[in-house]
């Protein structure tokens, strides 16, 4: 796993993004996918907002997803394995980086077909609070022609294009990385989240 988390740091420090195939298993990821379809089909899935606090809303012209919140400390075996990988890399990056990472906030997303999430910065302007990003793909079989790529906007570099394969880690600056995600021709999954300095 630490081979792992080296690849995404090196990313993060010579690109300020990286994204890395395989990152959970195929046990767990088809564990967290189930996950995310019986909440889906309980309606624990609720369309996502924009902004925070008095300024929150949702707004599908913006953003299309429908997500549902992901418990610190979960029952469910699957996200408890998925916390404690994160929370090691967490301590990796602290580690290695210094970079004084204390909290995280992860949920799960779904995109229906045709919906999108346009161009944005996840770090919130009265915020700082928001580090790094994380996307982690739980999709089955993705092909280009599905859709669904998140298109990321790294300053001073060609924009980067990753299509949402089952497994992949995406992991950027919150403050820094302007990022998208197109539309999706089929449900698009994925487990997102930030990583926090509180």
């Amino acid at each position: 796993m630490e081979s792992l988390f080296e690849s995404l740091i090196d990313g993060v420090l010579e690109h300020q993004f990286a994204s890395v195939p395989d990152f959970l298993s195929p046990e767990l990821l088809a564990g967290l996918r189930s996950n995310l379809q019986l909440r889906l089909k309980n309606g624990d899935m609720h369309p996502a907002g924009i902004g925070r606090a008095v300024g929150h809303q949702t707004n599908a012209s913006i953003r299309g997803d429908l997500i549902s919140w992901v418990d610190d400390n979960p029952n469910n075996v699957f996200e408890q394995e998925f916390l404690t990988i994160i929370r090691r890399f967490m301590s990796y990056l602290n580690q290695t980086c210094y970079t004084g990472l204390n909290a995280m906030e992860i949920h799960y997303a779904i995109y229906g077909p045709g919906s999108f999430y346009k161009r944005h910065k996840d770090q919130f302007r009265s915020d700082s609070g928001r580090r790094y990003s994380i996307v982690t793909y739980l999709n089955e079989d993705w092909l280009p022609i599905d859709g669904g790529a998140l298109v990321l906007y790294p300053e001073n570099e060609a924009e980067k294009v990753y299509f949402p394969e089952g497994g992949r880690m995406t992991f950027f600056k919150s403050d820094v990385v302007e990022h998208e995600v197109l539309p999706t021709v089929r449900p698009r999954m994925s487990l997102t989240g930030w990583l926090k300095s509180v």
